[in-house]
């Protein structure tokens, strides 16, 4: 009987091994379901390396198998092996092919961050209350001796998740301050007042996150989007994405930050546009009768000048003339 050459087997092992691989590679289930516009990205690039991980996982451990059955010791056989003191072909072969596959998924990697806005972030319009959060910045001093600077953008340089390079130069269509604490999230949105522990946004909207933390270093995580981005204590951060399918969510803080640090979690809701809509305007007259409820309590514990008086150093009057001034109405 003839002997199969090794040339032959070697190239039925490699159909083999590349067939199994890109059919693991491509129908594995270890990602959560996709729902954002860059989760394709991510899971196409996961997706290669798995590939190739299962391939050289493959070739090794089968390499092994095979030597340990075909090279075994025999009964009765107390000879020395075969020595071997090198093969530089093979070394080179097994020193390049990892190189040029390194290489290739690095520059893989990069057009990944890019098409997904990961170099886009370098100055962007926040609103005043998100910069103001920042400590050392000079819009916090000004936020002091102005009320119209809550709403007025300012240039803040950021880092982070930014637009697309089809979405460059384009606002946003929502944006929203995300702060961190310990151990929460909380979320205001500028352009409605709304404050929340969870996030509303509307399915198709290009959304923006401006990130910040009050106290530690924090990590604004959602499996499901495929995005994760530090909030870091004086230094602005963004995340910028489009989900793609409405539900709910978790958000997980992915950055240790203290001794409930598992615990920080919450969701992202994904709302249809006419349910976004609906949960906006019920949260802005739900606020607002907050609001004037408080108004009302303390305006009737406390007559106007008591109800004043600790804001009079602030006003820059004299206890004497806030008196007058409401004697005189």
């Amino acid at each position: 009987m003839q002997q199969v050459p090794v040339s032959l087997w070697t190239l039925v092992a490699g159909i083999v091994v590349t067939a199994i691989s890109i059919w693991i590679g491509q129908n594995h289930t270890l990602m959560p379901v996709q729902a954002s516009l860059q989760a394709p990205l991510v899971d196409g690039f996961f997706n290669v390396m798995f590939t190739i991980a299962i391939a050289l996982f493959l070739v090794v451990e089968g390499t092994i198998v095979v030597f340990l059955i075909q090279f075994r010791r025999r009964p009765g056989d107390d000879t020395d092996g075969v020595r071997v003191e090198g093969n530089v072909p093979l070394e080179v072969f097994w020193t390049a092919i990892p190189t040029v596959i390194v290489l290739l998924l690095g520059i893989y990697s990069v057009d990944v961050f890019n098409r997904m806005g990961g170099f886009e972030p370098a100055g962007h319009p926040h609103s005043a209350a998100h910069v103001a959060q920042m400590p050392g910045t000079a819009l916090a001093a000004t936020l002091s001796d102005t009320s119209q600077a809550t709403t007025a953008p300012t240039i803040a340089p950021t880092i982070g998740i930014g637009a697309s390079p089809q979405t460059l130069n384009k606002p946003a269509d929502l944006v929203v301050d995300v702060k961190g604490i310990q151990y929460a999230w909380i979320f205001n949105y500028p352009d409605s007042g709304i404050t929340s522990g969870e996030l509303h946004i509307p399915v198709g909207a290009d959304v923006q996150l401006n990130l910040s933390a009050q106290d530690v270093i924090h990590s604004f995580w959602v499996p499901n989007f495929r995005l994760k981005q530090d909030a870091l204590p004086g230094i602005p951060t963004e995340l910028r994405f489009v989900a793609t399918k409405p539900g709910t969510y978790p958000v997980v803080c992915a950055e240790l930050c203290g001794g409930y640090h598992g615990s920080m979690r919450t969701q992202v809701i994904v709302h249809t546009p006419e349910e976004y809509n609906s949960w906006r305007t019920e949260n802005q007259i739900a606020q607002q009768q907050n609001l004037n409820q408080v108004v009302a309590i303390n305006s009737a514990d406390l007559s106007t000048s008591e109800f004043l008086a600790p804001h009079i150093h602030d006003m820059g009057i004299s206890a004497a003339t806030l008196e007058s001034m409401v004697i005189s109405h």
